[in-house]
């Protein structure tokens, strides 16, 4: 890349777009690292190079500006080669949760439209299988290695040339599909645009306060929303960005590679810092350069998140939001978690997700669509810039959702004078026993506070007298124990009566998503099969 005209060199893409950003970090920041991951790690100029090559690659294979381009893989450098490649080139970057089975794959490379399929080593035979299920596909990549059929990706971008290509993307060009988690049923693919996505980037760098010398471990993984758009929030600010390449998460190993990194930030769902907390050895790692651990995709526990604080301080943050949402909604700032030394009533807001995230208005309605009043429940709805423009090939889901502008989370939740969210349960997770209208979350809180509890997870099952029944499950702390009905007394001490579990399943482990989101459908559908309940 000539430097010898800098500003002009600077001002080859349109402002407002990711490919703006590739350009101007590998211009100002050359030879500062961008990605980490394992031993491998690339400058901000050498993205820029990489990213060049495989536009190259693509367009020599045929593939057109406004195709979607696939990846199947878990996290590695080549992962974020594509990405930049679909934010400079103009294709459309589609994640696949890496841990789905081959008929759910099959439906969603389908639904997606790809023309064009990255794929990791782990997941090379998974796609090989579905080969012939998938018309649309005409180019199988593979990250690593030479297999029949599959192009390499080494042997593809070797000969490419670096040059900036000659292609320009728009803020109105689409550049990213995300999917709901499949927790809800079927996926769905969240659309964004350059603009609307880069929306959020900017405001997620700015209130997370990131600066040139930052560094991020990243261990969520890449083809999930969240992990995947703060992690070009760190791109923006001329952040680092570690990339854990494991498959499964390891507490131990995290909390190792932030004291190696000397990292300054990390992005955890609640299952982590639970994990992080339930360390013998905790004490023996050196976390005294992170300035940020910040979390969301899931409800954090509130004795969790207290225990969290006391051990490391007020380091903490809060995001919430959807896929379809930009995915960040509200924040709840490193000052406002600063109340463990203030009154009860300021504590509370512990429980919260904070304010509504700069450039983002929200509501909470009820049946009617029109606004609550302080403490009554309701759905939040959401307007920015920064949410989707549609679901894929949806259009009647699309109206469903987006009314005047208004995404409509399907989240109830409620709010205080003071404008503090508090996220009370998904529509579709609130349990009706003997008519009344019991939260799910409410009750988890509870159990978290047992002494033997590690994680917790609550649900309505089927009750002939009841219609539907509280049910948990529970995983208990290493060496701890409690019974069913000493956990059912435990809440009901804490809850009207009619809260507390009617039953108690004590389990090794919960099923959790790739993001560590725990799978309240995986375990609640096996009781409602067959029957009408929608799970």
């Amino acid at each position: 890349m000539s430097k010898e005209y800098i500003l002009k060199e600077l001002a080859r893409y349109r402002v407002g777009t990711y490919a703006d950003i590739i350009n101007r970090n590998g211009l100002l920041y050359p030879e500062e690292i961008a990605f980490k991951c394992g031993p491998e790690q690339v400058s901000f100029s050498g993205f820029n190079s990489r990213v060049n090559r495989l536009i190259h690659a693509l367009r020599s294979l045929g593939v057109k500006k406004g195709e979607v381009v696939g990846v199947l893989s878990w996290n590695c450098l080549e992962y974020t080669d594509v990405y930049g490649a679909a934010m400079k080139g103009g294709y459309i970057a589609s994640p696949y949760n890496a841990r789905l089975q081959s008929g759910e794959l099959e439906y969603l490379i389908n639904y997606s439209d790809a023309s064009t399929i990255f794929v990791g080593p782990e997941l090379v035979e998974i796609i090989r299988s579905l080969r012939s299920r998938l018309p649309k596909v005409r180019n199988f990549i593979s990250f690593k290695g030479s297999f029949p059929g599959m192009i390499s990706y080494d042997e593809l971008v070797s000969s490419s040339s670096s040059e900036e290509p000659d292609v320009f993307v728009e803020e109105e060009d689409p550049v990213f599909l995300f999917y709901t988690s499949g927790t809800t049923g079927v996926p769905r693919g969240a659309l964004y645009t350059q603009k609307r996505a880069m929306d959020d980037t900017r405001r997620f760098a700015i209130a997370m306060a990131l600066e040139f010398g930052r560094k991020q471990i990243q261990i969520m993984p890449l083809f999930h929303v969240g992990g995947t758009k703060n992690l070009w929030g760190y791109y923006f600010a001329g952040a680092t960005n570690v990339i854990t390449p494991k498959i499964s998460f390891d507490p131990g190993a995290t909390l190792q590679a932030i004291q190696d990194e000397k990292a300054t930030d990390i992005h955890i769902v609640a299952t982590h810092l639970a994990a992080f907390l339930a360390l013998p050895d905790i004490d023996r790692y050196d976390l005294s350069s992170l300035k940020c651990m910040f979390y969301a995709a899931s409800p954090m526990p509130l004795e969790t998140l207290k225990r969290g604080m006391e051990k490391w301080g007020p380091i903490f943050m809060q995001f919430y939001g959807a896929t379809e949402d930009g995915p960040n909604v509200t924040m709840l700032s490193k000052a406002q978690h600063r109340v463990l030394d203030r009154s009860a009533e300021e504590q509370k807001t512990l429980s919260s997700a904070g304010f509504p995230h700069i450039g983002v208005q929200v509501r909470i309605v009820g049946q009617d669509d029109r606004d609550v009043g302080p403490g009554e429940v309701g759905e939040l709805i959401v307007r920015s810039k920064g949410t989707m423009q549609e679901w894929w090939h949806k259009p009647d889901d699309t109206r469903e959702t987006i009314v005047d502008g208004w995404v409509h989370t399907g989240d109830l939740g409620r709010y205080d004078e003071k404008g503090f969210i508090y996220i009370v349960d998904r529509k579709k997770d609130m349990i009706v026993s003997g008519g009344e209208n019991i939260f799910p979350r409410e009750i988890e809180e509870v159990l978290y506070g047992h002494p033997s509890v590690l994680e917790a997870s609550v649900f309505g099952i089927p009750d002939p007298y009841w219609v539907e029944k509280v049910h948990a499950v529970v995983v208990l702390k290493k060496g701890a124990a409690a019974t069913e009905q000493e956990l059912i007394d435990f809440c009901k001490q804490k809850l009207a009566r009619f809260k507390a579990p009617k039953s108690v399943e004590v389990r090794e482990s919960l099923p959790k998503n790739a993001a560590g989101k725990i799978l309240k459908r995986e375990m609640r559908e096996k009781y409602w099969a067959g029957l009408e309940r929608r799970v």
